[in-house]
């Protein structure tokens, strides 16, 4: 299924396939703060649909992901990485795609802090 997710003034919008039955909910330092509800697609199913300049990034720890925001009204979409395989990947905000009915997600919880 294909949404369509973005940032709250819509200054940061993309298109994302994927079937989201499940989310991560983080305890990192950041993902903690930001609250986001996470969940991982291959990178070439998420396309911006904004020019790349509105993106701002921030990478942190082993600078590893890179986790991506609006600098306009301070949201968190989507970040990108690799998993363990070399495979790209992007974390998408579930928070992020309206059309997500988060009441219905299976919440995994994961010990970022510890990593």
């Amino acid at each position: 299924m294909k949404y369509k997710g973005s940032c709250h003034c819509g200054n940061v919008a993309f298109e994302v396939e994927g079937e989201f039955t499940s989310a991560l909910d983080c305890n990192c330092s950041m993902c903690r703060r930001r609250g986001g509800l996470l969940a991982f697609v291959p990178r070439e199913n998420l396309r911006l649909t904004v020019p790349e300049e509105n993106v701002s990034t921030y990478t942190f720890n082993r600078h590893v992901i890179q986790h991506h925001f609006c600098a306009s009204c301070g949201i968190a979409p989507y970040g990108e990485g690799s998993d363990p395989k070399g495979n790209r990947m992007a974390a998408v905000n579930l928070r992020c795609i309206p059309a997500v009915d988060l009441e219905i997600l299976r919440i995994d919880k994961v010990d970022g802090r510890s990593f």
